[in-house]
Parts: C-alpha cells; sequence; structure tokens
C-alpha cells in the first residue's frame, strides 16, 4: 500500500506539470497571436499613413546636413553683369553736393531702370582744389573734407594719411562702390579699374596747373587710345589686415583671360582697395604721372578734380573692342551658409492628391478608376514646416517630378541664410 501510495503521488505530480506546461504554452502562443495581430495592424496603419500622407518628419542624422558654408559671388553691377562701360552723372545734383562727390549711373538718370552704381570723389589732406561754397570760414573746404572722411573710415585712429607703398599722400581719388550691390565685400582678383589718359595740356595757362583753366570739366582724352589697367594683388599677396579689414594694393595689371600684374617684381602702385568697404583709394600724385590727371592743386581754387576721374573711366568704356572690355571689371563676394534638406519621397507615399480636380461627386470619390490602383500624380513644391505644422519655407522644383507606386523620388531642398 505504501509503495503504491508512493506511486500514485508520483503520478499526481507529473500530471500537475503537465497542465502547467500545457498552460504556459497556450500563453505563448496567445501572446504571439496577439503580438503578430499588433504588428499586422502597425504596418497596415502605417501603409495607410504613407498612402495619404501630408507630412513626413526628417530624421536629423539622415535626412539634414546643416551649416554648410560657400562662396558667392556675382556681377556687381545692375543685372548681375561684372561690367561698368557707360558712366552718366545727374544734372538734378546741386552745386554743393558736385564739390563733395559725383554720383555715377549706368544709364541717363532720366530712364527708370537707371540706378546709382558708385560714387567718385577728390580729396586733399590740406584743403587745395576746392572752394568751401556753404560760406564757412574755418577753411573746411570739400576736398578737406573727403580726404579727412575716408582717413577716418579707414585708417587707424594715430594715422591721418594715406600711405600706398611706403609713401604719405595727400592727394587722393576715390571710388565708394553702392553698399546694397557689393554684399559683403568687393572680390579681391575679380576687381580692375580702366583709365583712359587724360590730355595734360588741356586748358594750361603760362603752365600753372593749379588754375581754374584746367578743371574737371574742361579735360579731355589726350585722343591716344591708351588705357592703363589697374587690379589688386590678392594674387600674389594675403594683403594686410588693418581698421578697415583687408587691405590689398592696386598696381598695373589686367584680369583679362586670368589676374596678370604687370612687371610684377616692380609694379606701378596706383592705390589701395578696402574690400570690406567697397572702396578704391587712388593716389592722386601716380595719376599725374602716369595718366595726365594733372589734378588742380592751387588754394581757394575749384578744381572739379573728381570729374577728371568721371572722365577717364568713361572714356576708357568707349573704348572697349571686342573680346576686351576696359570700364570697371569687378564682382561682388559673399559667404553663405546653407543647410540641405534631402526629401525621400518612397513608392508607396504621396500618390493620391487632395486638390479637388482628383474627385469627384459629393462624396470625393476618385474621378477615374486608374486612381484606386495606379494613380499618377506630379510633384511641384516641398513645403518646410515646424514641429507646429506652421510653413516656414516653399522649395518650387524647376519641372514636375511624376509620381506613382512604381516610382520613388529624392529632392535635396537648399536653405539659405
Amino acid at each position: 500500500m505504501a509503495t503504491a501510495g508512493r506511486s500514485t503521488g508520483r503520478s499526481n505530480f507529473n500530471g500537475r506539470a503537465s497542465r502547467a506546461t500545457n498552460v504556459q504554452q497556450q500563453v505563448e502562443s496567445l501572446a504571439r497571436q496577439l503580438a503578430d495581430q499588433i504588428i499586422r495592424e502597425r504596418e497596415e496603419a502605417r501603409i495607410r499613413a504613407r498612402n495619404g500622407r501630408i507630412y513626413t518628419t526628417f530624421q536629423t542624422a539622415d535626412d539634414v546636413i546643416a551649416n554648410q558654408q560657400e562662396t558667392v559671388t556675382t556681377g556687381l553691377f545692375s543685372g548681375n553683369t561684372g561690367s561698368l562701360l557707360t558712366y552718366h552723372t545727374s544734372s538734378a545734383a546741386t552745386a554743393i553736393q558736385n564739390t563733395y562727390y559725383r554720383a555715377i549711373y549706368d544709364k541717363v538718370p532720366s530712364d527708370a531702370t537707371s540706378a546709382v552704381q558708385l560714387s567718385i570723389a577728390y580729396g586733399q589732406r590740406a584743403g587745395s582744389g576746392s572752394v568751401d561754397l556753404t560760406g564757412n570760414l574755418n577753411n573746411d573746404t570739400p576736398t578737406r573734407a573727403v580726404y579727412r572722411q575716408y582717413a577716418q573710415l579707414l585708417l587707424a585712429p594715430n594715422d591721418s594719411q594715406f600711405t600706398i607703398n611706403g609713401t604719405d599722400t595727400d592727394s587722393i581719388y576715390v571710388l565708394n562702390f553702392n553698399r546694397a550691390r557689393f554684399r559683403e565685400k568687393i572680390d579681391p582678383g575679380n576687381f580692375e579699374i580702366n583709365l583712359a589718359t587724360l590730355s595734360g595740356s588741356a586748358g594750361l595757362t603760362g603752365g600753372d596747373w593749379s588754375n581754374a583753366g584746367h578743371t574737371g570739366s574742361n579735360v579731355q582724352l589726350d585722343g591716344t587710345g591708351q588705357v592703363i589697367s589697374i587690379i589688386d594683388d590678392s594674387s600674389t599677396s594675403l594683403g594686410t589686415v588693418g581698421e578697415a579689414g583687408l587691405v590689398y594694393n592696386l598696381v598695373s595689371g589686367s584680369i583679362d583671360g586670368g589676374t596678370v600684374i604687370h612687371n610684377a617684381s616692380s609694379p606701378v602702385y596706383y592705390g589701395l582697395l578696402y574690400p570690406q568697404h567697397g572702396i578704391a583709394i587712388l593716389n592722386g600724385n601716380t595719376l599725374d604721372a602716369n595718366a595726365g590727371f594733372e589734378t588742380v592743386s592751387g588754394s581757394q581754387v575749384q578744381g572739379d578734380n573728381a570729374m577728371k576721374l568721371f572722365t577717364s573711366l568713361s572714356g576708357s568704356g568707349a573704348l572697349s573692342a571686342t573680346g576686351r572690355s576696359f570700364g570697371i571689371q569687378a564682382r561682388s563676394s559673399e559667404q553663405v551658409k546653407s543647410t540641405y534638406y534631402f526629401v525621400r519621397v518612397k513608392n508607396a507615399e504621396y500618390n493620391y492628391s487632395n486638390n479637388p480636380s482628383f474627385t469627384s461627386g459629393s462624396y470625393g470619390d476618385l474621378k477615374y478608376a486608374t486612381f484606386i490602383n495606379d494613380p499618377q500624380t506630379y510633384i511641384t513644391t516641398v513645403g518646410l514646416f515646424n514641429d507646429r505644422r506652421e510653413l516656414l519655407a516653399v522649395a518650387k522644383l524647376s519641372q514636375p517630378i511624376r509620381k506613382s507606386f512604381s516610382r520613388e523620388a529624392l529632392i535635396k531642398v537648399k536653405l539659405d541664410f
């Protein structure tokens, strides 16, 4: 009896273990069925979401490349052109304004499409070559004011004279380019000024260049057709850093067909280029010696020297020959930061449209039976939204991209700032 009792106990224990195993298997089976059902439902929901998707969230690590920096250059003058060949002044400027500067237009100012490209001026440290027309008695003549204005803007606080190739000069001609045109800076290496040589004998009386007979409005081209080309020396120099940022020398040379400095071992130094201010300073003494300017330097004489620079610039523009442009050649330069967004449109996504032309009837039925299994849409625009689904930017495609279940698209959107 005892033995039989022990045997029965083992049978009961084995039976309970077997039932527990069966229950566990049933639970695991039900769990697998439930998990499979959840996966199917999620997959179906994902497919439905893809088929009717309106927004797609960017995966930052895979879809976005931020803070890419590149240099963008454009022509400095109206219409993004890199050449200025025609020069016009305005008759509306007052006599007092003309003693300080001349605004230069690309077309006749009465033309609605004309615009100021730059201003030119003449400055003399002691105030020679001009008369104060405002009635002041402190010898604050226009040439003195111009020289000191640019010295204050461009030179160190303890420096009152422009120094060109180690030599101080009290006589300067200024080209001040329209601020809105050069954006961040004038592009060094793509800058050239061409000056037609002037007649040194026009209006000369008794060999005295300081008299009013040789003022700017009386000066003419010398008729030789000779043009002096001036470029910056950024191709051979890193420039110097001063109060006004980088500074390059302006030397004899040309950018026609590549940057070439004339007599590179000993070029003629004509002035300084301040690219971040859009200003070129030319040494009046050098222009007198090489371009026939013969600057009026008499005290209390209205020299109108800026018009000599105007005549020389416009004269060179008129001399432009086939394959060679004179005048001023220049480009602006700007560092642009960009972020690239890669918009990945998979085959099952964005194949339907909420455009009213896609449906018909009051119930919104698809207009054509082919739209059900083989819809055809065309992507024309990509909108960039924030997390609150507020539209921040719009990218227009150059041409529509056809989309269907058998076609995918990868669109790169570039956002500059």
